[in-house]
């Protein structure tokens, strides 16, 4: 959310990725419900308000930015929140190389699933050079 909404790391990140041919940002039915739930709530809407674009305007930009993938499973991976199972299931699904993602408290702690690094935006970008 972070990238979409804000102009910092993440974004730079997501705008880079989409300047790449060869690289790809995946995401999955569920993570798009989550991130539309998320884009409704008080604070988000008040940023969404500050910068003049709509939940809608938002994900319409998302999707432009991003593969579909539907894992078949989605295993417990992620201690304390089941919800951070649907991030390690696309990513096992697409075969991503990296899981992006600034949450200290449950996934940047894991480190790696089944080979996927989790780091941060800053990480990526260096590994990425984008």
């Amino acid at each position: 959310m972070s990238a979409l909404l804000w102009q910092g790391t993440p974004h730079h990140l997501l705008t880079g990725i989409r300047q790449q041919p060869n690289l790809q940002i995946y995401s999955s039915t569920a993570l798009l419900e989550e991130l539309a739930d998320v884009l409704t709530r008080p604070s988000p809407a008040k940023r969404l308000a500050l910068i003049g674009k709509t939940a809608r305007d938002v994900l319409a930009d998302y999707l432009d930015a991003i593969e579909l993938v539907e894992p078949i499973a989605v295993p417990r991976v992620v201690a304390g929140d089941a919800d951070d199972d649907q991030v390690i299931a696309a990513a096992v699904t697409a075969r991503a190389d990296l899981i992006v993602s600034g949450d200290r408290r449950h996934l940047l702690p894991i480190g790696s699933h089944e080979g996927i690094d989790i780091v941060e935006a800053s990480e990526a970008l260096r590994r990425l050079a984008v």
